[in-house]
């Protein structure tokens, strides 16, 4: 097992704890740390396994914040519609 899939689990883990953690304001601060860290780690694994595999830890993580991921897709289908 490769340290940038090891940082990947580490990741998985962090976040599946933060959304035990009972929270006032919905999580979103946690949300905005974890795709932060996320990114770099998801271009971590690109360089060291390859697109087939980073593709798997970025649906690991659309899993985990599958919220934010709904709000952005929401975001961009609103942006690129067409005006009527």
């Amino acid at each position: 097992m490769t340290p940038a899939l090891i940082a990947a689990a580490c990741w998985g883990l962090a976040a599946n704890l933060v959304a035990m953690v009972p929270s006032r304001r919905g999580h979103w601060p946690a949300a905005w740390v974890l795709i932060a860290v996320g990114i770099p780690i998801v271009g971590w694994v690109t360089l060291q396994n390859g697109p087939l595999v980073a593709l798997l830890v970025i649906a690991a993580g659309v899993s985990v914040l599958r919220w934010p991921a709904l709000y952005f897709w929401r975001w961009v289908r609103r942006g690129v519609a067409p005006k009527t």
